[in-house]
């Protein structure tokens, strides 16, 4: 006796899932990993604390303490002189300031305050980086 429509469609159904299954097999048999050498699997740290491939022993750690000296160098001139506008001004004694190149709000607390200001005063302040961003130090009138 001939089977039904439906007994044959879900015998081709099963066939289809036996080969996606059979072609994820041989997929995941190509691209595994196993099977590498101690020393491809082998992570290094260089002298600024970032992974590499390279053994100590054939690193340029002088180079990379300059590199990394220079880099510290660079991060402290950040912290110059800037100017911009007072924006915001809040009685409980802080407010932000509108960096007249960038256009960026930079927070700051009256305690950083050399002489009282207002809003739209334009100053001048340093800045020091904090964990929630740049604040505002060292804030004088223009």
């Amino acid at each position: 006796m001939a089977d039904s429509f439906s007994k044959k469609e879900n015998n081709k159904k099963k066939q289809k899932k036996q080969q996606d299954k059979l072609s994820r097999r041989e997929e995941r048999k190509t691209n595994n990993n196993k099977g590498k050498s101690l020393d491809e699997m082998l992570v290094y740290v260089d002298v600024n604390g970032n992974f590499t491939s390279v053994p100590p022993h054939l690193q340029n750690k002088e180079e990379d303490l300059a590199r990394a000296k220079k880099a510290k160098i660079n991060q402290d001139e950040l912290i110059t002189d800037f100017s911009g506008v007072v924006s915001y001004v809040h009685e409980k004694g802080y407010g932000f300031i509108t960096e007249a190149n960038t256009g960026e709000n930079i927070f700051f607390h009256y305690g950083q305050l050399s002489e009282p200001i207002n809003k739209n005063d334009m100053v001048e302040y340093k800045k020091e980086r904090t964990p929630r961003g740049y604040q505002a130090i060292e804030i004088r009138k223009k």
